[in-house]
């Protein structure tokens, strides 16, 4: 159960012809001149309104070292997580030709790895729809498997250009983990399942029993929050990835096990078609579980370039448009032609005029890429259903 959409687009990077690093070189100056006019002003006062001249010169001396150290003269910008030196993870990600993409490998629907290698699920998807937004290729993905203590990690430190791993968006992590939440591609939240035997139906029957629950998550943050709300004495069973936890909770180490609602579906459907006991998912949702994908704090650009990639899946819902019609669209909508980038619109996103054509031709829209996991619940009249449809789903107008 996971997490984030870090607002990105609070101040043009390049107003007054500013970009990025050079913008914020400039306000340390300003904020630089402004330290030492009060120096020079409490000089002054202190002095009776006759400065010594050694105190200007040192005034001055301190302004003109800190105006040196603050210019962008003979250094480059400063490195970016997953980039090079004066290029951002965009530029890094197309000098590779590869997008490096953290994921989950023992979640199915989600995502989870065969024995070939070969991974699938609802995020992995997301994955391919940025990289053929990106490089034109959805194919040119390398797929980093990050349980959910080690995901942030990697992403701050540049292992993974984004991380598209059922994760939750919150405010500590927001605030905290240097990490920049875009578009909500799934809307969750918290569940509990038992096994169908013990006839079990809310919470309190759970009282003074072992609850399976992944670590380094907001489900166990949320387990404890709730169940000590209420008074229900538990003990948590924590296990650090879904291999550890599912072959537990079958052998009833556990008499509950709690995550994200969708992933409780995912692995009810799993464990009764593989012959096992029958299990029942309690009605009650106890949190908000908003999931999508994730970058690394501080660059803008490849921020917008993932989240208007991953938005593109749901415009194209919103216009009737998929796999099979995007490319030979002959209409004359003014919004569908620029969404397909016809007369080469161009937004200043960062991305290619035909973004969207390559993702939805190579990926699919929205409904396409949910309704081939049958782990998943239901798309139609669920909270992820389209807003003209009853859902959440709804982005920016792209014009």
């Amino acid at each position: 159960m996971e997490a984030g959409v870090k607002r990105i687009n609070e101040t043009d990077p390049n107003a007054n012809g500013l970009g990025g690093n050079q913008g914020q070189r400039q306000r340390n100056r300003i904020r630089v001149a402004a330290y030492v006019g009060r120096f020079c002003q409490l000089t002054f006062q202190t002095d009776g309104g006759e400065m010594k001249r050694s105190k200007l010169l040192v005034a001055f001396f301190a302004f003109a070292l800190i105006l040196a150290a603050c210019s962008d003269d003979g250094g480059g910008d400063t490195t970016v997580a997953g980039g090079g030196e004066g290029g951002g993870t965009l530029q890094a990600v197309l000098d590779r030709g590869e997008l490096n993409c953290g994921v989950n490998e023992t979640l199915p629907g989600f995502g989870e790895v065969a024995e070939d290698g070969s991974y699938s699920g609802f995020d992995i998807e997301f994955c391919r729809v940025v990289a053929a937004g990106v490089l034109g290729d959805a194919n040119a993905v390398k797929y980093v498997p990050l349980t959910a203590e080690q995901r942030f990690t990697a992403l701050q430190a540049g292992e993974i250009d984004v991380l598209i791993r059922n994760t939750t968006w919150t405010a500590t992590r927001d605030g905290q983990e240097g990490v920049n939440f875009l578009y909500t591609t799934f809307y969750d939240g918290q569940g509990m399942m038992v096994p169908a035997s013990t006839g079990f139906t809310t919470l309190e029957d759970l009282d003074g029993a072992n609850i399976c629950v992944l670590s380094g998550t907001t489900t166990e943050l949320n387990l404890t929050a709730v169940f000590n709300a209420r008074g229900i004495a538990f003990n948590p069973v924590v296990f650090e990835d879904n291999n550890q936890l599912r072959p537990a909770y079958e052998e009833e180490q556990c008499e509950g096990w709690t995550s994200d609602a969708s992933q409780l579906g995912s692995w009810k459907f799993t464990i009764e078609s593989e012959g096992g006991a029958d299990q029942t998912i309690m009605s009650e949702i106890f949190s908000k579980e908003p999931l999508g994908p994730a970058v690394a704090d501080g660059d803008t650009e490849w921020a917008q370039v993932v989240n208007w990639s991953v938005m593109a899946t749901v415009q194209a819902w919103e216009f009737g448009l998929n796999s099979g019609n995007i490319g030979s669209y002959s209409g004359t909508d003014p919004n569908i032609l620029n969404f397909i980038g016809t007369d080469n619109f161009d937004p200043k996103l960062g991305l290619p005029s035909d973004f969207a054509v390559q993702i939805v031709e190579q990926v699919g829209n929205y409904p396409e890429i949910y309704n081939q996991f049958a782990e998943l619940a239901p798309l139609d009249g669920s909270v992820n259903d389209l807003w003209s449809n009853g859902g959440l789903m709804y982005v920016p107008p792209y014009r």
